[in-house]
């Protein structure tokens, strides 16, 4: 018998530890231990996901004053809403009428044939009122006027708010005065249920229109919806706004 087979090697501890692993040999390397995966490294002139969606840096410097309210709103009430009150005899004071909201529209028979000319009439409309219009479609088709359901034919604009404020200042203002012969608004406009509409034929007594750029002189109606309910109360209100009415002289907002 060889000395080899006298003095069998002893097992290593990882064997003796785990009967069913293989023994390893001599020459064999001993098993490194497994190294976790090292996190990727940041590409240079990439900005983290973080930084990119994050919220936009704040202005330096002290934040923006809140923007005045309108000067009518204001006229409305500190002296209108009392005054009316009492010359109606509203006991409740959600019984004073007020405005509700401005429409502006502008209807624009050739939008088929002149898609330029929309396009002019919603940004010239766009730069009177300060809010993006509205392109309003026909309902139904009219075989007469070659006219199918869903074609634009003008465009129209809703304000509400402080900006409707700001528009009728304007307008009572600004743009009445610049109308051509001009002799009062028409008394007789209204409809029956405490809301007045007024026809405009140009669209340069604004002046926020540029005469350069004009393409098309075209008019608009200027609606002003209130929540009197009937026409007498509506007229004093806006008599009481600055309103010039025909044949009567206009109320001095200060």
């Amino acid at each position: 018998m060889s000395m080899a087979d006298e003095n069998p090697k002893e097992p290593t501890p990882a064997a003796a530890a785990d009967p069913g692993a293989t023994p390893r040999g001599e020459g064999e390397p001993r098993p490194q231990p497994k190294q976790k995966d090292k996190p990727k490294e940041k590409q240079k002139g990439k900005k983290p996901a973080e930084v990119q969606t994050g919220a936009p840096a704040e202005p330096e410097g002290p934040p923006p004053e809140p923007a005045p309210p309108p000067r009518l709103h204001e006229y409305y009430e500190q002296k209108v809403r009392a005054k009316l009150a009492q010359q109606f005899g509203l006991k409740n004071p959600h019984e004073v009428p007020k405005l509700v909201k401005i429409v502006l529209n502008v209807g624009m028979g050739d939008a088929t044939k002149n898609p330029k000319g929309l396009d002019a009439a919603v940004a010239e409309l766009a730069a009177i009122t300060g809010q993006q219009p509205v392109v309003t479609r026909a309902k139904k088709a009219i075989a007469n006027f070659n006219l199918r359901e869903g074609m634009a034919v003008g465009c129209s604009v809703t304000l509400r708010g402080a900006r409707m404020y700001e528009f009728l200042d304007r307008f009572i203002s600004i743009a009445v005065p610049r109308m051509r012969d001009f002799r009062g608004l028409p008394a007789d406009s209204f409809d029956g249920r405490g809301n007045y509409t007024v026809g405009i034929k140009e669209q340069m007594i604004f002046p926020e229109i540029d005469y350069d750029k004009v393409e098309k002189i075209h008019g608009m109606d200027i609606t002003l919806v209130t929540t009197a309910g009937r026409d007498d109360t509506a007229q004093a209100l806006l008599r009481e706004l600055g309103m010039p009415f025909r044949g009567e002289a206009p109320v001095a907002v200060n």
